[in-house]
């Protein structure tokens, strides 16, 4: 009987050809670099007018290509992150962010080394390709790399070809990098080694260090020389932390831990501690016993004593630069690859660059302000900052795990307190425990606090659904609410039957922001509800990461003829194929496509189910059913013309008996 229905489902693809859609064919080569070394090269050849997108997608984007390596035990090490071409980035206006995709073809490439007598390497590759009218579900593609040049070519799944070649090299290259991602590292870390420079623990060590080298050096050239030397070291001395950093954890393991859902939560806790020692509840310090001994090599004459003298400033000032440098180096692990490295670099050269100058150049003292509790005032202002973001890494979370305990409206709501009590504090109205007396406020301390006070008052009307574009990237999506339409709003206009005004909604039925279309994610429970309503069913295959399944829902769906008829006429059921929650342990079935599989997750459901019973895996598709699950109409894919597709809606439920 199994082999009988898989016989069965090839047929039904096989005849269906006309919309079932593989544009994309992977083939492998290996690459020797040395003895143990070996570059696996994965070639995606995409049919014109698709594109593969990038593996780095921002979050809420479109889903990434991903590479998944079986290591069978420990067999072989992974060597940094598997690169990608160059390809092409545009500003999506849908997605509302800068997404990279490929055309034609694209080059993937990992570095292994190879710990044993390992003669082939398994993997999978993920991703999500899409033309300019549709997008095709998650699909998953087994690749097989072969390291011995005895091995014949082998076939992969969805009938994928895999050539295998073997290579020698003499000398390996290193993978590509996003140059444009890295310069942004940088230049964020350049920032906040600005902002450290302005902390308590910083700012005043700036005198002390000038005098010491006017005082130390004979004459002007070798002061000149040891400031430099200065400035050289703590460079040295922050990207020798990145560079150990990346070796201890490996570049590609900080990556996938800075996507897991334990470290974000961790991450979240140590934010948190930061900002309340930033607050000034308590100092985080190295041991005093580190400082005294470095201090007493910094007595040293000569160069060895200037870098002592580098080191002893990041011990001492590490309760104000270390939670900006854990920050960053979190930030940067995430990028992967040299991140870190460049994010230390950036964070150390604005801390160096003064220090360096001032001591080249005393005479510019003058014009440094004095320390005083303005130092303390930016302390706390990165205190509140870094109470913001911990929510950040704590949103990650609760969105992977989907528990929907930080949903938009509770987010927006923390964030609406942090940021009011920031300006509170910069109006003088707030103190904390290291504060001078505040007799008068400053220009810029004022202009600061309406800053952020505009800012607090921007975020209000996000409780009622305002999308927040400028800060798109912090809170949860809008779909992920107490209430998609925001705080006290339920419905727009459009229909007279929307399910609040029967009260309950039916089980397994949500409304559809932000047009309060009664819809559901279950196709049982859909068309149970629609045969006890007496409605048409219209199937909505869609995907979270479907962009031309947006534009339909942000430009057609609005238009008053349709939205009335998506409310009163049919039963909406949308069925996500990218939908990566996993099935139940009694969903979980062998795939009727893919032999040897089973459906782990509810997308993949979904999108078999649009294969093998419409002959389709394109996103968006649209079914009008009757309750015999009997087509009314041809289905159609993306209709971007509102009334081309009114008429399809109406045509279909003219036909409901």
């Amino acid at each position: 009987m199994k082999k009988a229905s898989l016989v069965i489902a090839f047929l039904v693809v096989w005849f269906g050809q006309a919309q079932i859609f593989n544009p994309v064919k992977w083939s492998t080569s290996v690459e020797k670099i040395s003895d143990t070394e070996y570059k696996l090269i994965s070639i995606a050849s995409i049919e014109s007018g698709w594109h593969l997108y990038s593996q780095d997608v921002p979050k809420d984007g479109p889903l990434p290509t991903s590479f998944t390596y079986d290591d069978n035990n420990g067999a072989f090490k992974i060597i940094g992150n598997t690169s990608e071409e160059e390809g092409h980035t545009i500003n999506d206006p849908v997605f509302k962010m800068k997404i990279k995709f490929f055309e034609n073809n694209a080059v993937f490439e990992q570095l292994i080394e190879v710990l044993g007598d390992k003669t082939t390497i398994n993997a999978f590759v993920e991703f999500m390709v899409c033309d300019d009218e549709k997008c095709l579900p998650p699909t998953e593609v087994d690749l097989v790399f072969h390291l011995s040049k005895n091995m014949n070519s082998a076939i992969s799944d969805d009938a994928s070809e895999t050539k295998i070649s073997i290579v020698s090299k003499n000398e390996g290259t290193s993978p590509k990098e996003s140059k444009r991602g890295l310069w942004i590292i940088f230049f964020i870390a350049f920032l906040s080694g600005f902002a450290a420079l302005i902390t308590p623990c910083v700012f005043p060590m700036i005198p002390l260090t000038v005098s010491f080298f006017t005082k130390q050096s004979k004459n002007k050239a070798q002061g000149i020389r040891n400031a430099i030397f200065y400035g050289v070291s703590i460079i040295v001395i922050y990207v020798l932390l990145g560079t150990a950093i990346t070796g201890i954890f490996g570049a590609d393991a900080l990556n996938r831990l800075a996507t897991n859902v334990w470290f974000n939560i961790i991450f979240f806790l140590l934010l948190v501690v930061f900002a309340v020692s930033f607050l000034g509840a308590f100092e985080i310090t190295l041991p005093q016993s580190w400082a005294n001994k470095v201090d007493a090599q910094s007595n040293k004459s000569g160069l060895i004593g200037i870098f002592f003298m580098a080191l002893a400033l990041a011990i001492v000032s590490f309760s104000c630069t270390g939670p900006i440098v854990g920050t960053l180096l979190v930030e940067a692990a995430s990028k992967g690859g040299t991140a870190p490295i460049v994010g230390m670099l950036g964070f150390s050269l604005a801390i160096a660059l003064p220090f360096a100058l001032f001591a080249m150049f005393p005479g510019w003292m003058n014009s440094l302000p004095k320390s005083g509790g303005w130092l303390n005032t930016v302390k706390v202002v990165l205190g509140f900052l870094e109470l913001a973001l911990a929510f950040k890494f704590l949103s990650q979370a609760d969105l992977v795990l989907q528990l929907h305990f930080l949903e938009r409206e509770v987010f927006l709501a923390i964030w609406i307190a942090i940021f009011g009590a920031l300006a509170f504090y910069l109006f003088g109205k707030i103190q904390l425990p290291h504060d001078s007396p505040l007799t008068h406020i400053s220009v810029g301390r004022l202009s600061m606090g309406l800053i952020v006070l505009s800012f607090t008052i921007y975020m209000i009307p996000g409780l009622w659904g305002a999308p927040l574009n400028l800060i798109s990237a912090f809170p949860p999506p809008q779909e992920y609410s107490e209430s998609p339409y925001g705080v006290g709003f339920t419905k727009m206009g459009g229909g007279s039957e929307s399910a609040d005004a029967h009260g309950d909604l039916p089980e397994g039925a949500h409304l559809l922001a932000p047009h309060d279309i009664l819809a559901f994610n279950n196709y049982y429970k859909g068309l149970a509800y629609a045969k006890e309503v007496g409605k048409p069913v219209m199937i909505d295959f869609t995907g979270w990461a479907c962009v031309n399944c947006r534009k339909m829902e942000q430009n057609v769906w609005p238009k008053e003829k349709i939205l009335n008829i998506l409310k009163n006429d049919v039963v909406l059921i949308s069925l996500y194929v990218d939908d990566k929650r996993k099935l139940e342990a009694d969903d979980i079935v062998d795939s009727k496509l893919k032999q040897g599989k089973k459906l782990k997750y509810i997308g993949q459901k979904w999108s078999e189910l649009q294969t093998i019973k419409y002959k389709a895996n394109s996103q968006p598709f649209y079914v009008l059913m009757d309750h015999n699950e009997d087509n009314l109409i041809d289905p159609v894919a993306y209709t971007p013309d509102a009334d081309e597709y009114y008429n399809w809606l109406k045509e279909g439920i003219s036909k409901f008996k």
